[in-house]
């Protein structure tokens, strides 16, 4: 029998190469079993949207470089009837400049030690990560909207980003000669790695917290945040330990499944009956259908910059970085309904509401 199952109503749609990446994990010694979510594809050596369980071994390639990169979804104090494009996009200056706060406070109600101290806390860094201002586009189960406390007349902000540069730098103190053996369970090397990649995911969770509250200081906002998961971790389960690198937890509460820059992102709740077959995990997100090179290589013939700093939703996009606008383009992404569709007939999620961006902020000059 395969360690290794599918999320996905037509499998035929993941990309071999992200299915070959499967495989070979599946042949690591102490690999029991694999679940690729909807959002599969490949990524640098290791298929990226998937879970990966063994009862005796731990492997931090599989967590990867940005350990503790997730989501976290606010609901703000604003009316969405008050929110203005043009004047939210004045005001967003001098957030990718370091946190001007006290970081040796901030740290230390976190619970993280002193030396973890870094001008990147409070940033949101390169690549897909983002801050994104939204409303709500539907609410699909209002009675558990409405137990939640949650408003429809509010603006919510997301905010996906992790542990930056410390991640990094974990992945190479702990790097083996032979990556592919993993470390045994209980070893002193595999107790270093896990104390070492817990402060990263605590560190990455107080960045997205200092990040949401940049943000709302600069446009004179409050609120709360809804919820904040990880979905580049390693954490014990069922007696073992489970992997997920691009994969939600389904066990910690409410998650968010954004879509890309242009398109809808989903709050859900996980179905705990449906989640074993699935290692208790779900999609991070849309998924990339293209390579960052290859959605270069394509859009930037067919498009113009300003012409990417809107999306066919309406919504307006903050990144003056020339090439990351094309790699990140919305055409570069999978379609996120059928992501969410997947789930939902794998029996793994239930919609509470639909969210429309308005605005999605990457990175500008100052």
């Amino acid at each position: 029998m395969s360690p290794i199952a599918l999320i996905a109503r037509d499998p035929s749609r993941f990309d071999p190469l992200a299915l070959d990446q499967l495989a070979a994990c599946a042949r690591y010694d102490g690999m029991a079993r694999i679940v690729g979510l909807p959002d599969l594809h490949a990524g640098n050596g290791i298929a990226v949207g998937a879970a990966f369980w063994s009862p005796s071994h731990v492997w931090p390639h599989l967590v990867g470089s940005d350990i503790g990169c997730g989501m976290a979804l606010w609901e703000t104090d604003c009316p969405l009837r008050k929110f203005r494009l043009g004047s939210v996009e004045r005001k967003l200056h001098g957030l990718d400049a370091p946190w001007a706060g006290d970081h040796a406070a901030a740290l230390a109600e976190a619970g993280l030690p002193p030396h973890l101290a870094s001008p990147a806390l409070g940033t949101i860094g390169g690549g897909n990560h983002f801050v994104e201002f939204q409303r709500v586009e539907a609410v699909v189960d209002e009675a558990r909207f409405a137990a939640l406390g949650l408003r429809q007349d509010r603006v919510w902000m997301m905010v996906h980003s992790g542990s930056r540069g410390l991640g990094q730098a974990i992945l190479q103190a702990h790097r083996q000669a032979d990556a592919h053996q993993g470390i045994p369970a209980g070893r002193p090397e595999a107790e270093a790695y896990l104390a070492d990649h817990d402060a990263a995911l605590g560190w990455a969770i107080l960045n997205r917290q200092v990040i949401a509250r940049r943000f709302c200081e600069s446009l004179g906002f409050g609120g709360r945040r809804v919820l904040d998961i990880c979905h580049n971790s390693v954490t014990p389960h069922q007696g073992g330990w489970l992997h997920r690198k691009g994969a939600a937890p389904a066990d910690r509460g409410l998650v968010t499944i954004p879509g890309s820059r242009g398109d809808f992102s989903y709050l859900v709740e996980p179905v705990a009956e449906g989640a074993d077959h699935a290692l208790h995990s779900l999609a991070h997100g849309a998924g990339r259908k293209w390579s960052r090179k290859d959605a270069h290589a394509r859009l930037s013939r067919r498009f113009k910059v300003a012409d990417l700093q809107r999306t066919a939703l309406g919504s307006q996009v903050i990144c003056e970085d020339r090439r990351l606008i094309f790699e990140e383009a919305p055409e570069a992404y999978k379609d996120i309904g059928m992501v969410i569709a997947d789930l939902e007939l794998a029996g793994l999620i239930r919609v509470i509401a639909k969210l429309r961006p308005l605005l999605s902020y990457k990175t500008r000059a100052a």
